[in-house]
């Protein structure tokens, strides 16, 4: 794993800051603590800082073919790349090494702007052709590595692994985006293609872009969708296609030349992946988890279970989570506002991991592909009840049910009808959603100064579920939900987040369940498959009972996370109070103060649980006083 930087002039007369291509790659030092490398040539740079994994000896970057005239920079994984080698070598190319790095350089070769389409992998990069003058930029299909970009005022690309590594550049715009503003505070992330800065973009996952020196403007060209086709077999049959299935994603991730490892929650994903690499190599698999202290609800126990199962190399702590203290080291880390409070831990975890480890699976997605989430029920019976009544019917009924009926935080869940009156009458995208929303738009169009609210008429994050949802072309409303979280959720948040926090310390992390053959082959299967009654993840349990102990299958699930409501009322500190009232955010202009000194007094007095809302506003708070108003600072240094 690696941080990538680079920069295109417009024009091959200009030459390149090499001085900002160093200061630009330096700031991603901690995704590739084992060296540097640097290409420039007129109008071009590109630099790399690596991580070695897979051929440590040879497989420096950047990497240029034999003749000089097309230099690649890389980030991730290529699980295919021997096969490709092999495929390739017929095809009359020379290998110098043995390393996916070499492979993608003759890919392009061979196959042009398509050599995406032939990678099985994780990968984020950047390649030069001199003789068709150009750059070409390109992202995997779920977007597990990262790559942001720019085109400065001057009509220069830049690009990075990384914000933190364009904010080094002098003229790149450092106007906050209102529109990302609003869809952080709805979604807790920003999603693709926005960044927090107007001008600044992350490439979107399964995405390419090109830039040449023509005059044409460089446009995002997308390479794959993916689309739901049926499976066509029985309950048995799909159970042990899944396991083949996983088994392979498994295999194809366990190269490496160093120390590896995996998570383990204990939990159905994590101890799925954890059996399947037990069954597959010869060695002791190192496991890693992470507990609370004073938790009465540890997640250890059912780990420490599957650990002695299977004879793991085990390794676990426990942690006592302040959110009050990290949260400005969040905000480095992620250089956007980053809402997702289980960042804390997935922190941690990494830390832990990384004293034996360089490269750890994960059992992430799983939710995603296989219907694990407890939302999806609650969306396929609230749009079950949608069907049932003209859209007329819903909105005047449900909708003025949901507008006398109090908002009871504090009453027990059965009596919190409000949202459910909400999502009922609101169209199946909306409904979604507001199930995905962190800041309601009530809470939002309270929050905001009327200028912000000028800024972002017109625009509404829940436009983003609505297209995800039409593009996943099915009238199935769990394929639906899916398809949107694959889209914004799985992208924006969870794979952000890992990324983030694991190359923080220098950790690679692979994720079997984003295998693309596996996913594409998932999400054919029917609903019943994933969804069945009140069990999520249906077919995957079945599959796994072989392997995991009914104890850790059919446990109630837990979130990877951190409690927020008590300790928000239990600020002896003031810390909270003060972050969220004092100068920063007044005088950002983006909110009203009143309102936000009323969601702290409400949640206080314990009458509301606006925790999500607060510490969404503290994540922003971190963002403006630890990245925005430092933006011009070169280094990235982790407490």
């Amino acid at each position: 794993m690696c941080g990538i930087a680079g920069i295109f002039e417009a024009s091959a007369a200009r030459e390149i800051d090499q001085r900002l291509l160093r200061q630009m790659t330096n700031t991603l030092a901690h995704r590739g603590p084992d060296g540097e490398g640097y290409f420039t040539a007129p109008g071009v740079g590109l630099g790399h800082r690596r991580l070695a994994i897979i051929d440590v000896a040879h497989g420096q970057q950047p990497m240029l073919s034999d003749d000089r005239s097309v230099a690649l920079t890389f980030n991730g994984q290529i699980y295919n790349y021997m096969e490709l080698m092999r495929e390739l070598e017929k095809a009359g190319f020379k290998f110098r090494t043995k390393s996916d790095t070499e492979v993608i350089l003759h890919a392009w070769r061979q196959w042009g702007i398509n050599c995406v389409e032939h990678f099985r992998g994780m990968f984020a990069f950047a390649i030069y052709d001199r003789s068709k003058d150009l750059i070409f930029l390109a992202r995997d299909r779920f977007g597990k590595k990262p790559l942001y970009y720019s085109i400065t005022s001057n009509n220069c690309l830049v690009f990075a692994s990384e914000l933190k590594a364009l904010l080094t550049v002098p003229n790149i715009s450092r106007r906050l985006d209102p529109v990302a503003v609003d869809q952080y505070f709805a979604f807790g992330y920003v999603p693709e293609p926005r960044s927090i800065y107007d001008g600044i973009y992350k490439l979107a996952p399964a995405h390419t872009l090109e830039m040449g020196r023509n005059g044409l403007p460089p446009t995002p060209r997308r390479y794959w969708r993916l689309f739901s086709k049926s499976t066509g077999c029985d309950e048995h049959e799909a159970a042990r296609e899944l396991m083949a299935r996983l088994d392979e994603a498994v295999r194809i991730r366990l190269m490496s030349e160093v120390p590896l490892g995996a998570f383990l929650s204990g939990g159905v994903d994590s101890s799925g992946i954890v059996a399947s690499m037990a069954r597959q190599t010869d060695s002791s698999v190192k496991t890693f988890a992470l507990g609370f202290q004073n938790d009465p609800q540890s997640e250890l126990p059912h780990a420490r279970r599957i650990a002695r199962l299977y004879a793991t190399d085990h390794h676990e702590s426990s942690v006592s989570v302040a959110p009050l203290t990290a949260y400005q080291r969040q905000a480095r880390i992620f250089d956007e506002p980053f809402a997702d409070s289980s960042s804390i831990p997935t922190l941690e975890i990494s830390r832990l991991a990384r004293e034996k480890i360089t490269v750890a699976l994960s059992g992430d997605a799983g939710d995603e592909i296989f219907g694990g989430y407890r939302r999806y029920r609650w969306h396929a019976i609230t749009d079950r009840v949608r069907r049932t009544f003209p859209s007329n019917v819903r909105q005047n009924v449900f909708g003025t049910l949901a507008a006398v009926y109090p908002k009871l935080d504090w009453a027990p869940q059965w009596l919190r009808a409000k949202t459910t009156f909400s999502e009922i009458a609101a169209s199946s995208a909306d409904g979604y959603f507001r199930s995905v929303c962190r800041t309601s738009d009530n809470i939002r169009e309270r929050l905001y100064s009327q200028g912000t609210l000028k800024d972002i008429e017109g625009c509404h994050p829940a436009e983003l579920i609505a297209t995800a949802m039409n593009e996943a072309n099915s009238d199935d409303p769990l394929t639906c939900a899916q398809y949107a979280d694959l889209a914004t959720y799985l992208p924006g948040d969870i794979l952000t987040k890992v990324d983030r926090a694991s190359m923080a310390v220098s950790l690679e992390v692979r994720v079997p369940m984003l295998d693309h053959d596996l996913v594409e082959w998932a999400v054919g299967l029917p609903s019943d498959f994933k969804l069945r009654g009140k069990e999520g993840k249906y077919l995957l349990k079945r599959a796994l009972e072989p392997y995991i102990p009914a104890e850790n299958l059919y446990r109630r699930k837990r979130g990877f996370a951190t409690s927020l409501a008590n300790e928000f009322r239990h600020d002896t500190s003031g810390m909270l109070r003060s972050a969220l009232t004092g100068d920063m955010i007044a005088d950002s202009g983006i909110f009203d103060m009143t309102t936000v000194r009323r969601i702290l007094d409400s949640h206080e007095s314990g009458m509301r649980d606006n925790s999500q809302a607060l510490w969404t506003l503290l994540m922003f708070s971190g963002f403006l006083s630890a990245v925005h108003s430092g933006s011009s600072s070169a280094h990235f240094d982790l407490p």
